[in-house]
């Protein structure tokens, strides 16, 4: 069985868009350096801090837990 693996990268962006927001305001309203959040999007950075994790999921508006496990969410196909 091939499972595709979704970077936590990915899922903050896919959840970035549903919040219609841009890399710059999520960065803003997450108190974390624009480029920091441009390298985890991208990939460059694949291990953020829990503490960078959780200001983003704030910044975001959702839980931990939510952002972690956006795959299976009913709110967006990550696929």
């Amino acid at each position: 069985m091939d499972i595709q693996k979704v970077t936590i990268g990915e899922k903050i962006k896919k959840w970035r868009k549903i919040k219609e927001m841009t890399q710059d305001e999520l960065s803003k309203k997450a108190d974390i350096p624009y480029p920091t959040l441009v390298k985890i999007e991208s990939g460059a950075v694949n291990n953020p801090s829990i503490e960078t994790m959780m200001k983003i999921a704030n910044g975001l508006g959702v839980t931990l837990d939510e952002l972690i496990g956006f795959i299976g969410s009913k709110k967006c196909n990550c696929k």
